[in-house]
C-alpha cells in the first residue's frame, strides 16, 4: 500500500510519529511531502499535495495533518473524489473505513496525543471498507460533488 502524508507546521512532530508506526507494516511505502520544519505554511497546500496523490492513483491513501485536524480535513474534502475523516478516536477511525471508506485520513497535532494517534492509524490502516449498504451510500456521497 502507498500512502502520502503531509502536515503544517502545528503537527511536524506527529507526522513523524505517525511515520514511525507505518513503519511496523512491511508493505507500506510512504511519501512524505512535508512541511518539515516549524516555519508557518498554508494547509490547505498540504491538503492539495496528499490528495493529488491519492485522486491520481500515485497513494491509495492519505493522512493529513494540522493543528487540530479540522482546516486540513475541510481542505481535503474539497478535493474531487476524496473522503477525508478527521478522527480523534479509534473507534472513528475504524467506522470511517468500514462504512465510509475514507481514503484519507486527517488528525490534530495539537490535540491528539503521539499514542492515541498511534492506534488510530493502526486501526484506520487494517480496516478495510465493508461494502454492501455502505457502499450504496459512498455512492451518493461522491454524488453529492456533481
Amino acid at each position: 500500500m502507498k500512502i502520502t502524508i503531509g502536515s503544517d507546521h502545528g503537527a511536524v512532530e506527529l507526522k513523524e510519529e505517525v511515520k514511525m508506526v507505518l513503519k511496523e507494516f512491511a508493505d507500506i511505502e510512504v511519501k512524505d511531502v512535508g512541511t518539515f520544519g516549524t516555519d508557518s505554511v498554508d494547509y490547505p497546500d498540504i491538503a492539495e499535495k496528499v490528495c493529488a496523490d491519492v485522486t491520481s492513483g500515485k497513494a491509495d491513501r492519505g493522512i493529513v495533518l494540522c493543528g487540530t485536524g479540522i482546516g486540513i480535513s475541510i481542505a481535503a474534502n474539497k478535493i474531487h473524489g476524496i473522503r477525508c475523516a478527521l478522527c480523534s478516536d479509534v473507534y472513528s477511525a475504524r467506522m470511517s473505513r468500514e462504512h465510509n471508506d475514507a481514503n484519507v485520513l486527517a488528525m490534530g497535532g495539537r490535540v491528539t496525543g503521539f499514542g492515541p494517534a498511534g492506534e488510530i492509524v493502526r486501526v484506520w490502516i487494517k480496516t478495510e471498507h465493508v461494502g454492501g449498504r455502505h457502499a450504496r451510500r459512498v455512492a451518493k456521497i461522491m454524488a453529492l460533488e456533481k
